[in-house]
């Protein structure tokens, strides 16, 4: 999303806009807002249809978001990775653990060669 604003965030970008404006300016400047919103999405949209026009029908199945490069390196490079998995000291595998929950520490120490060292 462009704007990732929680409810927090958003009541106090709120209060600070009524402060600012006033209660006399702030419904109009609110309006003017959501009609260049509205707009800047149509142009996006009209966008998105002009590039699937113009790639032809042989690319009419590709997702235009899988071309973004932050979407292809998760994709092709980090996702296929499960690196939870590939830690020897992970007692807890990746499948039984809760979404958030951290790897848990070894009780075991880390191998120590003395000479290498």
């Amino acid at each position: 999303m462009l704007l990732d604003i929680g409810a927090g965030e958003f009541i106090a970008l709120a209060i600070i806009a009524l402060i600012v404006l006033g209660p006399e300016k702030l419904p109009r400047y609110a309006a003017e807002a959501a009609r260049m919103l509205q707009r800047l999405r149509e142009v996006a949209t009209s966008a998105r249809a002009d590039v699937r026009r113009e790639l032809g029908p042989e690319f009419q199945d590709i997702s235009l978001g899988d071309l973004n490069p932050r979407s292809l390196v998760r994709k092709h490079l980090l996702d296929p990775i499960d690196l939870d998995s590939l830690d020897p000291f992970n007692e807890k595998p990746a499948a039984r653990r809760g979404p958030g929950e951290a790897p848990t520490k070894s009780p075991h120490p880390a191998p120590y060669d003395p000479d290498t060292t």
